[in-house]
């Protein structure tokens, strides 16, 4: 019989079943709970059985305990029971000795639900493996290679897994990596350099890993390779999401169009167990199949939404369920998704149901119970689910000046920058929280002065970029500079870009030291039409990218605001702002800005802060944005407008 590599403690608080498990040829689903977390991470792969099935209708093989870690079902290694198996629509749960049978499709990609407890291997740069395509004749003729043909159905195909504690527990730390979407090798470095980097610097997220929340690269797909390199450095298991920037654009059909991301990385939708969660992955792009226009609909589609009904039936009702796509299936402007009811309908059962997406470059926490016009003209009245949008790797798609660090400041539109989603999850517990790229974790305030002055220069500076630059830019200015007559008309805000702000958080600016004034959320989801314009914008972010090239979208989801008094005296005041999230999490930050007394002297202060604005002249990257296929997506364009 095989020797398991036992780790220290192996034996303790082992359940029943897990305790048989080590001398009986039945091994539960669940039986690793109280095995040690492997050294390292399981690398190995899905086993092939190329002879000839028995029924070419019909896959079959067998999930089974890796004991000796070689991905090849031994004589004396046994099968793993009651594991979700997928032929993409079809889901069938292993028998007592870990075998299933599904019907063939043509083109379909098995893979199976990897249950808490248990870790499927990995690859040498840490991409899960646990999927097999289906494809005898192979891709047509696409760029990127797509899948070679693989002939008739193998005699079977069989996943292996080790036992895992650190996948059994029910605290999980879950990284949620979106939209790194690098258009060359000079942005995978800076995503490498930046959060990338940070995540290639924790150990909190070794059980549930690192989920790619799709437009890992940006069309060229050759950069695959680049991409994995660059994530393999993780200290967990890596798995991808697709993305519309990640599809084979020549291929003539939907069917096709992730032929290259499911031969590279995977199924293009599937599930996962860690803990008490259950993580699903869904599909959210559907291609036209004309490389001309690129074009896409953001659909989940019926054939997904069956496979998602098959998979749910093996989950309990009062679990925690993260869905997560690429588009979201909303965000605070409008329903994305075009089947959103239908999804919503699926996962009604669900009650901790939370979804998750990408796509848009914005960094948002909807909670489940908000209402907005936009959506309900869309057929949502109120949102049935938490929907948090998990900001992006390439911020504003490396976009606008160099910051100290030589990364490009990618400030997004909604007033956030580039970073990481970590979702907690602690028993019935979960809680979110959104980690800028090279800052701690409490950095979650961006502070700015939102006055008549500064509006205009923003118009003034948006028509100068809508025009190609044509004549003479604007002259930049400070925002943290305020004339007596902007307090005199009044609508002269104090703003602050809050992270981690959802609708039911709440901010508090301390001006000179007085008494505290709540502030006032802009987009608060009671029903109201969205709020756009200058005079809801986050001036800080929103200048940077006006002075270089980064997009405007003059709203967000997470900007709060006051009124700055009218009576202020001349000089530099001092405001104290203090961000309380919805799980009693603090953030503070100070801004200092000065009052003057007419334009001359705003000027001549402009000149003198803007060095300390984080924007220095000499820094700007000089970016063509005719050159830059990021700032020239779809998502760029939409932005824009």
């Amino acid at each position: 019989m095989f020797e398991r590599r036992l780790r220290p403690s192996a034996m303790t608080g082992l359940s029943a079943c897990a305790a048989l498990a080590l001398t009986a040829p039945l091994v539960c689903a669940s039986s690793a709970a109280a095995a040690e977390t492997p050294a390292e991470l399981y690398e190995g792969h899905v086993q092939v059985d190329r002879g000839q099935a028995d029924d070419p209708e019909a896959l079959q093989g067998q999930v089974f305990d890796d004991v000796n870690e070689n991905s090849k079902l031994d004589g004396d290694e046994t099968g793993i029971a009651d594991v979700a198996v997928t032929n993409g629509v079809d889901v069938v749960q292993t028998d007592g000795e870990g075998t299933y049978e599904l019907p063939v499709r043509d083109n379909m990609t098995v893979s199976i639900t990897q249950p808490s407890g248990w870790q499927v291997p990995v690859d040498s740069d840490n991409f899960a493996q646990f999927s097999y395509n289906h494809l005898p004749k192979g891709s047509p003729g696409l760029k990127y290679g797509g899948i070679k043909p693989t002939g008739e159905t193998p005699k079977a195909v069989n996943f292996p897994m080790i036992e895992s504690a650190a996948t059994a527990s029910a605290k999980q730390n879950c990284a949620i990596a979106s939209d790194t979407q690098a258009y060359d090798k000079t942005e995978m470095g800076y995503a490498r350099d930046g959060a990338v980097g940070d995540l290639a610097d924790r150990d909190d997220y070794k059980g549930c890993g690192v989920l790619l929340l799709g437009d890992n690269v940006g069309d060229d797909l050759s950069l695959n390779d680049e991409l994995r390199d660059v994530y393999s450095q993780m200290n967990g298991p890596v798995r991808a999401a697709p993305g519309n920037h990640d599809q084979d654009y020549d291929s003539p059909d939907d069917a096709h169009a992730l032929d290259t991301f499911r031969d590279q990385f995977g199924p293009g939708y599937f599930s996962y167990d860690v803990g008490e969660t259950h993580f699903v992955v869904l599909d959210s792009i559907e291609y036209s199949g004309n490389a001309s226009t690129k074009k896409y609909k953001e659909k989940i589609g019926e054939e997904q939404l069956e496979w998602l009904e098959n998979d749910l039936k093996n989950v309990a009702k009062n679990d925690h369920v993260v869905i997560a796509t690429h588009a979201p299936i909303v965000d605070h402007q409008q329903v994305i998704v075009d089947d959103a009811p239908d999804l919503y309908d699926v996962i009604a059962d669900y009650p901790n149901a939370v979804t998750i997406g990408g796509h848009t470059h914005t960094q948002e926490n909807l909670v489940a119970g908000e209402q907005r016009k936009e959506w309900a003209d869309a057929g949502i009245d109120t949102l049935p689910n938490t929907q948090i949008v998990a900001g992006a790797v390439s911020g504003d798609w490396y976009s606008g000046g160099l910051n100290a660090d030589g990364l490009p400041y990618a400030f997004t539109r909604d007033g956030s920058e580039p970073g990481i989603l970590s979702l907690e999850f602690d028993g019935s517990d979960r809680s979110e929280r959104y980690t800028v790229r090279n800052e701690s974790d409490d950095h979650q305030l961006l502070l700015g002065v939102n006055s008549p002055k500064w509006r205009d220069w923003a118009q003034k500076a948006q028509d100068w970029q809508d025009a190609d630059k044509a004549g003479e830019e604007p002259e930049a200015i400070s925002e943290r500079v305020v004339t007596r007559e902007d307090l005199k008309q009044g609508d002269t805000w104090l703003t602050s870009s809050f992270l981690a702000g959802t609708s039911d958080a709440r901010v508090e600016m301390s001006f000179d030291g007085k008494a505290n004034t709540v502030a006032e959320h802009t987009q608060p989801g009671k029903g109201e039409s969205l709020a756009k314009g200058w005079e809801y914008s986050d001036p800080y972010t929103t200048s940077q990218n006006l002075r270089t090239s980064g997009s405007v979208g003059q709203t967000s989801s997470h900007l709060w605001r006051t009124e700055i008094p009218s009576d202020l005296d001349l000089g530099t005041h001092t405001v104290e702002v203090t961000g309380t999230d919805r799980y009693g999490r603090e953030s503070t930050e100070t801004i200092r800005f000065t009052v003057v007394e007419d334009e001359a002297a705003a000027e001549q202060t402009s000149k003198k802060l803007l060095p300390e604005d984080g924007f220095d002249t000499q820094q700007e990257t000089k970016v063509d944005e005719d050159d830059r296929k990021g700032l020239g997506s779809d998502e760029a364009r939409q932005a824009a407008n």
